[in-house]
């Protein structure tokens, strides 16, 4: 400020905002992102203002999240405040996303798309969220970038149990399992023999339920995880 540096003002605001966000201190993070957002308007600055924005959506998100901690309920099942937190986040990331469109950058879309999906998702929007995770998953493949895609897959699975369409999931989650395995991440190998031995409980195909469930008792075990 003292120098007058813009742009340097917008970034430090943008910083404070991050750090309030992890401290849980939501309201004053939205002031600082929302400054950032002000001054990378004011300036012109594109990657700045598209920045902002995404994080203006990660903090209503975050707050969403905690707001919710209290009460384990399915998604779709919320509180009015925490309804309205999410639909803030979603706001945010649509304007992220399409700005991020304007400018070209495939990777911001590909991040923008992965959190609209689990806004949507958290809101009981399944359609939505699917059609969000589905973009998400042609961008991750289109990088290379196996965690992301992995990461997809299990959002696709998840979703599609909301919608019943239990056999769809299943083939996601053994997606899922395939790439654990790959990135060799036995915590997520575990939660995707979970997600599928739940599944085919719900397909009634029991033999396989059983099977999967062991997977995943023998990996928590291995963890040493209690």
């Amino acid at each position: 400020r003292t120098i007058g540096d813009r742009i340097g003002e917008a970034k430090a605001s943008g910083n404070l905002g991050n750090t309030l966000k992890i401290l849980g201190q939501f309201d004053e993070a939205v002031v600082c992102c929302q400054r950032h957002l002000d001054i990378s308007q004011e300036q012109g600055d594109k990657v700045g203002e598209a920045r902002a924005l995404y994080n203006i959506g990660n903090v209503y998100h975050a707050k969403a999240k905690q707001l919710s901690w209290n009460m384990a309920q399915d998604p779709g099942y919320l509180t009015q405040e925490v309804k309205e937190t999410l639909q803030k986040a979603s706001e945010y990331y649509e304007r992220n996303l399409s700005l991020v469109k304007e400018l070209g950058d495939r990777a911001a879309q590909g991040r923008a798309y992965g959190n609209l999906g689990n806004t949507q998702y958290l809101l009981g929007n399944f359609t939505e969220a699917i059609a969000f995770h589905k973009e998400r998953l042609a961008i991750a493949k289109e990088f290379g970038d196996k965690a992301a895609e992995r990461r997809a897959y299990s959002n696709l699975g998840n979703a599609h149990i909301f919608l019943g369409r239990f056999d769809i999931s299943a083939e996601y989650y053994k997606k899922t399992l395939q790439l654990s395995r790959q990135l060799k991440d036995q915590a997520v190998e575990a939660q995707a023999c979970y997600s599928l031995g739940n599944t085919y409980t719900l397909l009634q195909d029991y033999d396989r339920a059983i099977d999967y469930h062991l997977k995943h008792l023998v990996i928590a075990q291995e963890l040493g995880d209690r």
